[in-house]
């Protein structure tokens, strides 16, 4: 791990998918994992003791589902930015990510591709949501 960066803590209930992106993170220079969480009751914990810039967030996760968690996180350290990257493409989740404060929504098939643009989209003050997922939430909003 770095000692600078953005702070980065990395909630995936699937190893393989948090060690991804812990990966994606790792070649890129500007970040620091602070930690990693595989539930949503310790990523609220983990939120609020090591204070991350940022967030990515599962929402298939056990004991407390990923939206759960960031409605938490927000009252434990409402500064970190949070973007959810999830299998799950219901715009309804989409919506309710959003409007809970999520500031990315990116698909797991897409984070190689979008999670390095989406992160530096969300840290310059940008919402991003997955090309395939805003498609599938405009032709919901129809």
């Amino acid at each position: 791990m770095q000692n600078d960066g953005i702070r980065v803590l990395v909630v995936e209930d699937n190893p393989d998918w948090s060690q991804a992106l812990v990966s994606m993170l790792q070649q890129a220079d500007s970040f620091q994992v602070v930690g990693t969480a595989s539930n949503g009751i310790d990523a609220v914990e983990q939120a609020a003791s090591k204070k991350p810039d940022l967030i990515l967030l599962d929402i298939g996760l056990p004991r407390l589902n990923g939206l759960g968690a960031a409605r938490r996180i927000r009252d434990v350290h409402s500064a970190a930015k949070i973007i959810f990257v999830t299998e799950n493409s219901d715009p309804d989740f989409v919506r309710a990510a959003l409007d809970i404060g999520g500031r990315g929504y990116i698909f797991k098939s897409r984070a190689s591709s979008e999670l390095l643009t989406g992160i530096a989209i969300v840290l310059n003050e940008g919402i991003l949501v997955s090309n395939n997922l805003s498609d599938s939430l405009c032709e919901a909003s129809l």
